[in-house]
């Protein structure tokens, strides 16, 4: 079976996935651009991008490694977009442009139908009212034996860690501290979930990459 797998995920020194006030000035929450400068600069961004080169030392090693077989997202809604409440039209197809990053299909959770949108590249994006566990089984079915990846925001990870649904965890801890935003751990015991550190490794902009994984 796939694996369900968060990958490059940064985290805050302090913890936070994301900074508070998140909004369409501000996607990242105020103060979350500095948590994620690591991957800013890296080639693999940078080419997403079409804009040069980038940096290609470890971070980018990773994040690079981060897309392998990869067949299906799963993100919230918060991620897909600053709109809250029910759709007030379908003008807004996410940050990416005409043509986003995925190129495979993408699951959102909502709470508010919406009919699928397809984009360029390959990437759909369907909406899923049901629940964590129904996005999760249509994203296998899609992903044809390729993994699946959860890609945020921090309320959706947390949803699919208590429910111990995820297989591993790649955390980008970054220098940057956010003092305040959605902590992505509190509430959670990880031990008791069943998690483990797996490995750990030095960055060169973030200061660790770190590896969790279930064993039980």
């Amino acid at each position: 079976m796939s694996k369900l797998r968060v990958l490059s995920f940064t985290v805050s020194l302090d913890g936070f996935g994301a900074g508070p006030g998140q909004d369409l000035e501000h996607p990242l929450g105020i103060g979350g651009p500095e948590a994620f400068d690591w991957f800013f600069h890296t080639r693999t961004f940078q080419r997403m991008h079409g804009n040069g080169e980038g940096e290609a030392n470890a971070d980018d090693a990773f994040a690079a490694r981060s897309f392998d077989n990869i067949g299906a997202w799963i993100m919230g809604r918060n991620m897909f977009g600053p709109i809250r409440g029910p759709w007030p039209d379908d003008k807004w197809k996410g940050w990416w442009g005409d043509e986003p990053v995925y190129h495979v299909p993408v699951f959102v959770l909502t709470h508010h139908a919406r009919a699928p949108i397809e984009m360029k590249g390959g990437t759909t994006f369907h909406f899923v009212t049901d629940g964590i566990s129904a996005a999760l089984s249509r994203a296998r079915a899609a992903a044809g034996g390729k993994d699946v990846r959860v890609g945020g925001g921090v309320s959706t990870i947390r949803q699919y860690l208590a429910a111990r649904l995820i297989d591993d965890l790649h955390l980008v801890v970054s220098p940057a501290l956010l003092g305040r935003g959605e902590a992505l751990f509190a509430g959670l015991d990880l031990r008791s979930l069943g998690y483990t550190c797996e490995r750990h490794a030095p960055g060169d902009r973030a200061a660790a990459h770190v590896f969790l994984r279930k064993t039980s």
